[in-house]
């Protein structure tokens, strides 16, 4: 079984001989993001999965901020080209929670450690984050989170 990692080299080669100039770009900035990180601080080190799919999901939201911004800014070209990267990266990740899966973890999470009030936002988050482990954007987990704390949700 081929880590994460192995897989996206191998797609970077297979989109060089295709000639995929998205894919072939995304995927070389993708592929320099992860070595940057095993570089980073003292001593360089190997990623696993769950670190390299970590910095892929900060990569795909790079991307959606930066799309928002181009658009807001009346430029749908670029927008649409970052948006076309987020998606090549987002192949990479987990498939996302919908709304009644996260729903439901975050009922969970609530139900188990008997917490309430937008004081307990701190423990539940990290739970469910865990509970989560990168199949739900953090925003969205926040927002159900405090929805729930604070009974709106």
């Amino acid at each position: 079984m081929s880590t994460l990692k192995e897989r996206l080299r191998s797609d970077l080669t297979s989109a060089l001989r295709a000639r995929d100039e998205l894919r072939l770009s995304t995927l070389r900035l993708a592929v320099a993001a992860v070595k940057d990180a095993e570089v980073a601080g003292d001593a360089a080190r190997e990623l696993d999965d769950a670190e390299v799919e970590k910095i892929l999901a900060r990569e795909v939201r790079k991307r959606r901020e930066a799309a928002e911004a181009f658009a807001g800014a009346g430029r749908a070209e670029q927008a649409s080209r970052e948006n076309a990267e987020g998606d090549v990266l987002a192949g990479y990740l987990p498939s996302q929670l919908g709304d009644e899966e996260l729903a439901a973890i975050v009922d969970s999470v609530l139900a188990d450690l008997g917490l309430s009030g937008p004081k307990a936002m701190g423990p539940v988050m990290k739970a469910t984050q865990a509970r989560v482990a990168g199949r739900a954007d953090g925003r969205r987990v926040s927002d159900l989170v405090r929805a729930r704390l604070t009974g709106g949700g």
